[in-house]
């Protein structure tokens, strides 16, 4: 779920699409202001490797040792958006028993009863930062987010004419929007964040591109600023900075919304490169790709597919690529859209001190072909609890055949049909592997404060008289899954209500450390919960009496369940 450095994926290769660059130049101005919200916490909002979000690029870790990384560093404190020189965004023109309480909250794998009298005293209400109304980024909804992020581009567009597709450039000329792109990463920047404690292949790398190869740089386990500084300025050497976002506040607030917005894991990865130098090589990434322009001006060299929608990073030659299809040079506040599959090179224009972009990224591993690998086991398990043929032995000596297998490739055949009859059938699809490995790794709701705002309730207790509203509806994901007792045996199956609300930050897309051993936080429910739960998700505001559940007790004991994990507000 997933960007740092560049990375890329295997993907069986679909048909060629035509590689069009549509370029977007900026020449009249709409207003994406908005009328701040009040000082609420969000319920709305939505990364991959490569050029975006997934794994960090370069060498792992350092081995466990004298020099292995301390703890991670804690997050600076929030700082303040540049100043806009402007208000207005420049836009372009052109039923069963539970084997634990119901509303059981599990934490690290470990069970707790939730406390069903009298409950923690409430705590005072999460405080967020108002929205600005001078930002050049509607941060209103992830929704809204995107678009003034693409703007002019409509959303509804951008999906039909190039998600997948083609290349999109928008290239504006907002002196306010470019202010806001170079607040978000810096050159200046890396002096404070190495005194914080970077460490190479985790957090840094510094490489070059000689003879159409990366050539890695880094120096030992510690980042020193001034060897670093000193690699940039005489080595001509291109910074990679993995995961911003664990330190730059409006990084964090930009990429938590985009995984609302996409459902997928949004990661990022900074490119600091001196003048007449080039990191990388030609290659393509696994993800799909948005380039903001931040520092200085990057010329960009795009190229035909050789693996459309690829399934990984890969490096290729330039005498296998041929011309550039489309070449152009981004400057502050300019955004490139390409798809995963893309081949790409850039490097810095003689006569500028440097240039610094991001490259946020999306949707690794989030094909249908992924999805498919998560539902299928489920389906076939359910349908082989009802369907004698699928528990009948197959062929005896098949294992051991080699050549003639079409007696059992017609059987399975068969069996693919009958499953997808009832895919068809089937209202409820068990994807749990792909939810909770989103819901556990994904960013944590953006606010000002330590996470501590979450380990407990706040508002009024709910009661069987009070009306209550669903909060942080997509920081939250619902499974059916079989439980499992303490001996590891199957169950009945249970509702699980997993969420993000206690995910750290300074974790997020750090893949290698305890964050990818991370166990989900939510609660379990017996299976005769579920119609009360959907409830709950679909009304803006419901009466906890009116709940479908049997008993008054029930009732209480559900919205008492959420509530303690900040998940429901009494009206």
């Amino acid at each position: 779920m997933p960007s740092a450095g560049h990375v890329d994926s295997p993907h069986r290769p679909p048909k060629t699409r035509p590689s069009c660059l549509v370029q977007i130049s900026a020449d009249n101005r709409k207003s994406a202001r908005r009328t701040p919200r009040p000082s609420a916490l969000p319920t709305t909002q939505p990364e991959a490797p490569g050029c975006g979000p997934h794994a960090p690029a370069g060498p792992p870790p350092p081995p466990a040792a004298a020099s292995q990384p301390p703890a991670w560093p804690r997050c600076p404190r929030p700082e303040p958006a540049a100043a806009s020189a402007a208000s207005s965004f420049h836009t372009c023109c052109s039923g069963a028993h539970a084997t634990g309480p119901a509303g059981t909250m599990f934490r690290n794998g470990t069970n707790a009863d939730v406390a069903m009298e009298g409950g923690p005293s409430p705590c005072k209400r999460v405080k967020v930062e108002a929205v600005d109304p001078a930002l050049p980024l509607n941060f209103d909804s992830p929704d809204a987010l995107f678009e003034s992020l693409i703007s002019p581009i409509k959303t509804e567009t951008f999906f039909k004419e190039y998600w997948e597709q083609k290349p999109l450039l928008i290239q504006r000329d907002d002196p306010s929007l470019a202010a806001y792109f170079q607040s978000l990463f810096q050159l200046t920047d890396l002096k404070n964040l190495c005194r914080l404690g970077m460490y190479y292949g985790r957090d840094i790398n510094v490489c070059r591109c000689v003879n159409g190869q990366k050539k890695v740089l880094n120096k030992g386990s510690k980042v020193r600023y001034l060897q670093l500084r000193k690699d940039f300025d005489q080595k001509r050497a291109t910074i990679q900075f993995h995961q911003p976002q664990r330190f730059k506040d409006e990084l964090w607030k930009i990429q938590e919304k985009l995984e609302c917005f996409f459902g997928s894991l949004v990661g990022s990865n900074v490119y600091i490169t001196p003048s007449e130098s080039q990191g990388l090589p030609p290659h393509y990434d696994d993800i799909e790709v948005f380039i903001l322009q931040l520092e200085g001006k990057k010329h960009w060299r795009l190229y035909q597919p050789t693996v459309p929608l690829a399934r990984d990073y890969n490096v290729e030659s330039e005498d296998r690529i041929g011309a550039p299809t489309h070449e152009f040079t981004l400057k502050p506040g300019d955004l490139l859209y390409f798809p995963r599959g893309t081949i790409h090179q850039a490097d810095t224009p003689p006569g500028l001190a440097h240039s610094t972009h991001v490259t946020i990224s999306t949707y690794q591993n989030n094909s249908w072909g992924d999805f498919l690998l998560d539902v299928i086991p489920g389906l076939l398990f359910d349908t082989a609890k009802k369907e004698v043929k699928f528990r009948t032995g197959i062929p005896r000596q098949l294992l051991m055949q080699v050549d003639d297998i079409s007696v059992a490739t017609k059987r399975l055949s068969g069996f693919l049909r009958t499953l997808a009859d009832r895919l068809e059938g089937t209202r409820d699809l068990r994807s749990s592997e792909m939810k909770k490995d989103f819901i556990r790794s994904r960013l944590p709701p953006y606010y000002l404060g330590d996470g501590s705002n979450f380990s407990t309730p706040g508002g009024k207790f709910p009661k069987l008289n009070s009306r209550v509203r669903l909060q942080f509806k997509d920081y939250i994901v619902m499974t059916v899954e079989a439980d499992k007792d303490t001996s590891g045996k199957t169950q009945e199956q249970m509702v699980y209500i997993y969420h993000s609300l206690r995910n750290k930050r300074e974790t997020h897309m750090m893949f290698g450390n305890e964050n990818e051993m991370a166990k989900a936080l939510g609660l379990r429910f017996p299976l005769s919960h579920m119609d009360a739960l959907k409830q709950l998700w679909s009304s803006e505001i419901i009466s906890v009496k009116a709940l479908k559940l049997n008993t008054d007790a029930e009732k209480e004991n559900l919205v008492l369940a959420l509530w303690t994990e900040c998940l429901v507000e009494a009206i």
